[in-house]
């Protein structure tokens, strides 16, 4: 991983000799020979590491520490200093310095701190990665049973080797969300970070700063600095949900960074670099909306390298049973219950369901019956009254049932209601023992 890196140095010899290891070992490195100089390239370009030496013309190496933590929090400081300076080195790394070097110095010992820094900045990635995509789970599981979806897991094998952006469309609860993991965790990038970003949820303004981040005072409330997800992302990927959602003004910039690889943080003037993948979805007619001019044409193309369509649960049965016993395990196991699975009754239901709502209203709907449950299988008591209209309001003809056979079960129910009492059963049902007698037996 290279970095940028900024120098501050009086002595000539030793800036050229410390530029020189550092761009050897793949980094960009700019050298100036004093504390202002590098607080004016500082406000001009973004720097991910200040080397600085502690005594230099105009502003020392304590008080440049002092500004660059103030107003680029961001940026790593390894401080410089002579043998018999010590006590000023402990005095920078009290006040936000991340390590220090004494003159004369090893390279080899400044390149073994720089890596410490690398490793640094990448922990503190992951862990905001973490915290963006609480519930992001790699280890997701993906049934693909029905043949459509096996297609589709062909689709995404043969992106595997590809770094190329991707648009995925279809309704809202498909799962949309997990293709983009999968396509993330198969490929190159399955190592980096996977961040995800709702266009939906936010203000304009909002999503702004959290796509590109912000610089402090760049609005009401903005009382420090803070990384996008772009930035947080780099070298990983974004994943943009409900992207038809983005105002065309972001759509705009967010063009521009897939184009250039750069951007501005909301409020700055420093052009900062990644190296973004892009997955993109909507659940909307985006080639309605390209004509209605409601997304950028030249945007969609950006991101539309590989389309991926992930059709509706109802066009796909054959996964509604391995996915009913994938979330029933899981939702089972957090409630802390055994139930080892579905009545026949239950699951025809499940399979005679529209599911609107798909795979996110399978779940929710497993979810509810293991928590109403109380025998060791999902009966139909237990699944939602949904459900039940549902199929009161839906003719399949594989389940359509002689008069007489409903006739019976009809009357065995009501019996079973009446307590065996063939009488009260006959009163309910408006009608003689002989008649009852005679459905029964039919």
């Amino acid at each position: 991983m290279a970095f940028k890196i900024l120098i501050a140095e009086d002595e000539e010899i030793t800036l050229k000799h410390l530029s020189y290891a550092l761009e050897k070992e793949g980094n960009a490195v700019t050298g100036v020979k004093n504390g202002i100089d590098a607080l004016k390239i500082i406000e001009k370009e973004e720097f991910d590491i200040l080397i600085s030496d502690i005594k230099m013309p105009g502003i020392d190496g304590l008080t440049l520490l002092a500004e660059v933590k103030d107003k680029h929090p961001n940026i790593e400081v390894i401080i410089i200093t002579g043998f018999g300076s010590i006590e000023s080195a402990v005095e920078a790394m009290k006040r936000g310095a991340t390590d220090y070097i004494t003159k004369p110095f090893n390279l080899d010992e400044l390149n073994l701190k720089i890596n410490k820094v690398q490793e640094k900045k990448r922990l503190e990635n992951e862990n905001i990665a973490l915290k963006v995509s609480l519930g992001l789970d790699k280890d997701a599981p993906f049934i693909a049973k029905s043949k459509v979806m096996k297609r589709l897991t062909d689709v995404i094998k043969s992106i595997t080797n590809s770094d190329c952006n991707v648009l995925l469309t279809g309704e809202s609860g498909v799962g949309k969300g997990l293709v983009a993991k999968i396509i993330h965790y198969t490929g190159a990038r399955k190592d980096r970070s996977f961040l995800a970003l709702n266009c939906a949820i936010f203000t304009e303004e909002l999503l702004a700063s959290e796509l590109f981040g912000h610089e402090r005072g760049a609005f009401t409330g903005a009382v420090s600095s803070k990384q996008g997800l772009l930035e947080v992302a780099d070298k990983g990927t974004l994943f943009l949900d409900e992207i038809a959602e983005m105002p065309p003004n972001l759509q705009a910039k967010l063009l521009k960074v897939i184009e250039d690889k750069e951007f501005l943080r909301v409020g700055g003037t420093r052009s900062i670099r990644v190296d973004v993948r892009i997955i993109a979805a909507t659940n909307q007619n985006i080639k309605a909306l390209l004509s209605e001019g409601k997304f950028r044409e030249d945007l969609y193309y950006r991101l539309n390298v590989m389309d991926i369509y992930i059709p509706p649960l109802r066009e796909r049965k054959e996964d509604i049973a391995p996915l009913g016993k994938h979330f029933l395990e899981r939702h089972s196991k957090k409630a802390n219950k055994k139930i080892e699975g579905f009545s026949r009754e239950a699951m025809d239901m499940l399979m005679s369901y529209g599911f609107p709502g798909n795979v996110r209203e399978l779940e929710n709907i497993i979810e509810r019956a293991v928590i109403l449950e109380k025998t060791s299988r999902i009966r139909p008591e237990t699944l939602p009254q949904s459900i039940k209209l549902f199929q009161i309001e839906t003719i399949d003809p594989n389940r359509i049932k002689p008069i007489d056979d409903l006739n019976r079960e009809y009357a065995e129910k009501v019996l079973e209601f009446a307590e065996g009492n063939k009488s009260k059963a006959a009163e309910l049902l408006g009608i003689s023992r002989t008649s009852l007698w005679r459905i029964l037996k039919k």
